[in-house]
């Protein structure tokens, strides 16, 4: 199958070709003519499947051919993050188009509100906001959003998971009660069918690989007590020059400063994203990232579902993530676009039952390396009726440069 076979406009194909997409993914295939239809869809998929050109390419499509000028489409995210991303994506399909966009977050300036404001009045055709910078606008009523004609929830999930689900209700509540409702999530519990029920109209439903991680990832995991890590990270990272593309996830911002410290100190081109910088420097650091000037990005969770780059070698993940879906989205950063990558988990004492967890969502063991002999012994993994300890004498070690390199 092609993209030719939605029938999409000339215009629109175009764009495909200079983005150089090619023929679409599971996800795009079953969501792309449901939202044709004009049914109300909710599309459980998980990061890297496409799902972003699942519902903007139909949007834009029907925009090219029946005009724009209006405030056609509502996209609700997350985070500022996934905002910037979904809306750096409607600029590349839409090139050829003309259609307009414009994405809106707090943070930024009062000339960025000015800016936002003007759109909301004068009507782009497509709108990416998060919750709360949108309802800032609404309730001020300039908003011209009479003819709005698709609400699209992205990471549903996630928004429930961070309080949204008042603001999402206020938010449809100024809508026109006639429109199209598109929600994707990565998960579909309770609360989710619950906000469908609020917000949508018999939705379709339909739903890819929930909760396994891409095939192309290779998925490992290090023993390591808590004073171990920075020294393992850095153990594991030095003489891999060919790895271009690092991602190392943690939990806390303090240890974003304290790992990009000790990885300069070793000369390694690296730099943070923490709630500590503003908006404009999380910008910059992410853009220098993405265009392959910087190398290793340390991060808190807060870009863990809102960052979209293709070719990501490497995801160290050096907490263990809390909710086992996030271990999805984090590893999800490499091996995208049935590319392969590697993701590695560090994992203390306090990690053992969280992981466990993880095991038993993906269905699958991972790997329990030893760690490099300088390091020592981490702690004990106990699974079921197995037990690991990652101590420094045996052969198979994943820091060889032999053992560490993507699959071909």
């Amino acid at each position: 199958m092609t993209f030719k076979d939605f029938n999409f406009s000339e215009e629109l194909l175009q764009g495909l070709d200079a983005m150089r997409f090619e023929e679409p993914t599971p996800v795009q295939e079953k969501a792309i003519p449901v939202i044709q239809t004009g049914k109300d869809i909710i599309a459980v998929a998980q990061t890297g499947t496409g799902k972003t050109a699942a519902f903007l390419l139909p949007i834009l499509d029907k925009i090219q051919k029946q005009g724009g000028g209006k405030l056609n489409t509502l996209i609700i995210a997350p985070t500022r993050e996934l905002a910037m991303q979904i809306d750096q994506q409607m600029e590349g399909f839409s090139y050829f188009t003309g259609a307009s966009s414009i994405a809106i977050y707090g943070g930024g300036s009062g000339s960025s509100f000015d800016a936002e404001k003007t759109a909301l009045i004068e009507g782009a055709d497509v709108i990416v906001a998060t919750p709360g910078r949108l309802l800032s606008h609404l309730n001020l009523n300039y908003v011209k959003i009479d003819q709005l004609e698709h609400f699209i929830l992205d990471e549903a999930d996630r928004m429930l998971d961070m309080g949204f689900a008042d603001d999402l209700k206020k938010i449809a509540e100024y809508l026109p009660k006639k429109r199209q409702n598109i929600m994707f999530s990565a998960t579909m519990p309770p609360k989710i069918r619950k906000l469908a029920r609020d917000v949508m109209n018999n939705p379709e439903e339909i739903s890819i690989a929930i909760s396994q991680t891409a095939e192309g990832i290779m998925q490992a995991a290090y023993m390591t007590h808590e004073n171990q890590k920075n020294e393992l990270v850095k153990s594991l990272l030095k003489g891999k020059e060919e790895l271009n593309s690092i991602i190392i996830f943690t939990s806390r911002k303090t240890t974003v400063k304290d790992l990009v410290r000790d990885l300069k100190k070793m000369d390694m081109d690296a730099d943070g994203i923490s709630s500590d910088l503003n908006q404009e420097e999380r910008e910059e650091v992410l853009r220098r990232f993405k265009n392959k000037r910087l190398r290793i990005l340390v991060a808190t969770d807060i870009i863990s579902r809102g960052i979209d780059i293709d070719s990501i070698d490497l995801v160290i993940n050096y907490d263990v993530p809390n909710d086992p879906e996030d271990y999805v989205h984090r590893v999800g950063r490499t091996a995208r676009a049935k590319s392969t990558g590697v993701a590695l988990t560090l994992i203390d004492s306090k990690g053992i039952r969280d992981f466990q967890k993880i095991e038993q969502l993906i269905k699958k063991t991972v790997p329990k390396l030893p760690n490099p002999p300088d390091i020592g012994d981490g702690p004990e993994y106990k699974s079921g009726n197995s037990q690991h300890r990652s101590g420094g004498n045996k052969k198979r070690n994943f820091n060889k440069k032999r053992n560490f390199k993507k699959k071909d």
